[in-house]
This record gives structure tokens, sequence and C-alpha cells, in this order.
């Protein structure tokens, strides 16, 4: 299985996102924004370059995910302090500033490199892949729901928005995983190259969860 010079995933050429030719050598890649990279200054992706890696075994260790692991802790650590505010725990207020500070920092994320994302996102999502628009629109989107959650603004509105959301993403990884593509997950938008993994499947079921609990509370 060929890896992508880029960013190192591996990448099935029949699933890849492009390939370009260097010196007689096919590359492929697991996004555009890797391919545009690559293709405006290819020695420098070449240079040391890695012996592939089995996607049936693929090198993965706590490292590949501290970024997702340091953006988590501050999403509790910002969820805590509004909780404290309030003076007395309760589960509606901890999960909505939860899934509140987590859209928004998200978002943030994905919008560093906005095309980047739609790119990256455009590889597993469902929606996505059939209508590039929405590539763009989801930071937005995300941002709109952090907002929803964060100020407490039609709260089971937003609620459902989400829930319907984080299922069909969910929907998204677990094909991706089932078909074992070696691609990046574009959670933290293309700043962090992370792997797309079942860490990112249960990080869509929590959210989702979450907001079907606030349904039903709010119902």
């Amino acid at each position: 299985m060929p890896r992508d010079p880029v960013c190192g995933m591996s990448v099935d050429p029949a699933m890849a996102a492009g390939h370009s030719e260097f010196h007689g050598q096919t590359y492929y890649f697991c996004a555009l924004h890797c391919k545009k990279r690559f293709d405006q200054a290819p020695e420098s992706f070449l240079q040391g370059a890695k012996a592939p890696v089995s996607p049936e075994h693929p090198e993965r260790s706590v490292r590949d995910f501290t970024p997702l692991i340091v953006i988590f802790g501050v999403v509790f650590a910002l969820t805590g302090l509004a909780v404290w505010r309030h003076g007395s725990f309760q589960w509606m207020h901890a999960m909505r500033y939860f899934e509140g500070f987590f859209f928004v920092i998200f978002a943030v994320f994905k919008l560093l490199n906005w095309t980047g994302f739609a790119d990256a996102y455009g590889t597993y999502d469902l929606i996505a892949q059939r209508v590039r628009i929405y590539g763009y629109a989801y930071p937005l989107i995300e941002l709109a729901l952090g907002a929803g959650y964060l100020f407490g603004y039609h709260l089971l509105l937003v609620s459902w928005i989400t829930l319907v959301l984080m299922v069909i993403g969910a929907m998204g990884v677990a094909l991706a995983l089932g078909k074992k593509q070696q691609i990046p997950c574009a959670c933290l938008g293309v700043v962090f190259k992370i792997p797309m993994t079942w860490v990112t499947l249960v990080e869509d079921l929590v959210m989702a969860v979450m907001a079907a609990v606030m349904i039903a509370i709010l119902s």
C-alpha cells in the first residue's frame, strides 16, 4: 500500500483523491491539498521518505493523538469552569457547555486552512463527498451550533441539528474504517495530521448521545 508523501498516510490507489507523476514514479494522495503541496515542491517531500506501512498494521502511538488529547483537555477545563460558575453541578449545563466549547474550538482549527479541510472532509463524509460546498459550510455550522449551546439559544433545535449531523458523520467514518482506508481525520482541520481511527467514530457518537439526551430533557 503506497503512502501519501506529504502527510504519510497509507493510500489505496483506487480510493486516492489524486495522483502525480515525478521522475517516472506515481505518487498517490489522501486529499487534494496534499497533492497541491507535493506538486509545488516534490523534492522536499521525497527526501528521507519512510518505507510504506502495512495498512493492516499501521504504526500508531499516543503521540499521533496528542493534539486531540490536548484540545479535549481544554474543552473539559472550560466546561468545568463554566459549570463551576453556576454554583452547582447540573448535567444539562455540563453537556451544553461541553458541546458548545467543542464545536467552537474545533471549528476554529478547521477554518485555519478552510480549503484544506474541505478537501480532507470530502474524502469520507457522506454529504461532503457529493456536495463540495458542504465541506466549506461545515465549520460555519459548527460555529453556529457552538454559539447556540453556549448562549442557550434554541437548545432543542440546536440539539436536533447536532444529532443529525453527528449520526451522518459517524456513518461516514464507520464506512471509511470498514474499508480500512488509511486517511487523515479532518476533525481538527488539516493543521494536525491525526489518523482516522475508531477514536473519531467514538467522538461523533458521544456528541450524538449527548445531543439525544438533551433532546429528551428539553422535550
